[in-house]
């Protein structure tokens, strides 16, 4: 059987908020089957929770923003896109600031933390959202869709009009697996144009940001000393970010995804539009591991 996973120990770290630009205390703690990925805004009283769901994302400028209640958990993204990569179902993040900390601007600090905890099989069948027919949203020539796969296949275009792109591909595939996650996108960092920096402070965003963190472009190069972590880093960090707000449909996928220039917004419309159309998905487990996908059964190695 294909089971639930959590963690076998709590893990913390701190870091800054890319937005808010505060320091923000974090702990992953296990949690029981069922539980699902649940944020806890420990620094209210009384803590409030917000479950990880797409249909509760209410803000995606810049970031995938939760709002329940007028309470916010922002760039939620890239942490549940390293729950994703290591298949894990059931967590309570602790946060001691309304935005999760940017950490190097990747999913890979993530990644470290909950490898260092430790993965743990529950007593529970894993629950994945078969996709039964395609799902697209759009606006102008921006599309996301869904559509049937045995597994799970994330395949990205962007354009940018920047010298920096000219010698950087711009389309990408990734067949998900953990090991394909790990090293083909865990690393990938979110970037952005030292052109739009003030205009962001302006509205209070990107206060936190740093070349510690993003990778900044000016008119015409990659500022970072260090350059890329991978040629095509800009295309693999939108594959990162979509994992990260797919998952937030509540289960894995099973299914293909395609995409070209989206982003956090139109993600989340797919999701959304994915949720609330039955006839387009259903739920399924696996008795046989033997018998699941490579992207279902990939990730029963890192279990102890």
């Amino acid at each position: 059987m294909i089971r639930q996973r959590s963690l076998k120990s709590p893990i913390r770290a701190s870091g800054i908020g890319l937005h808010g630009g505060r320091k923000v205390y974090i702990s992953i703690l296990p949690a029981p089957v069922n539980h699902g990925i649940v944020f806890r805004r420990v620094d209210l009283s009384p803590a409030v929770d917000i479950p990880a769901s797409a249909l509760l994302i209410g803000e995606t400028t810049l970031c995938s923003t939760l709002v329940r209640d007028g309470v916010k958990v922002a760039t939620v993204e890239h942490i549940m896109s390293a729950l994703a990569g290591m298949g894990i179902d059931n967590v309570l993040v602790e946060l001691s600031s309304p935005e999760i900390p940017i950490m190097d601007g990747s999913a890979a600090p993530f990644m470290y933390l909950l490898q260092s905890a430790g993965v743990v099989e529950q007593n529970a069948p894993r629950k994945f959202i078969r996709i039964l027919q395609p799902v697209q949203v759009g606006e102008g020539d921006k599309y996301a869709r869904l559509e049937p796969y045995e597994g799970f296949r994330l395949s990205f275009g962007i354009e940018f009009k920047h010298p920096a792109f000219k010698t950087s591909a711009q389309t990408a595939t990734l067949e998900f697996t953990t090991a394909n996650y790990i090293k083909e996108v865990s690393r990938a960092r979110t970037f952005g144009f030292m052109r739009e920096f003030e205009m962001m402070r302006s509205r209070n965003l990107a206060l936190g940001a740093s070349l510690d963190n993003a990778v900044a472009l000016d008119d015409y190069r990659v500022v970072n000393p260090d350059g890329l972590r991978y040629d095509d880093e800009f295309v693999r960090h939108k594959i990162l970010d979509a994992v990260g707000d797919l998952y937030l449909a509540g289960h894995p996928l099973l299914g293909a995804y395609s995409a070209y220039k989206s982003g956090h917004a139109l993600n989340n419309q797919l999701a959304c539009a994915l949720l609330n159309d039955r006839k387009a998905w259903e739920f399924a487990s696996f008795d046989d591991a033997a018998a699941a996908a490579p992207a279902v059964t990939s990730m029963r190695a890192l279990a102890a």
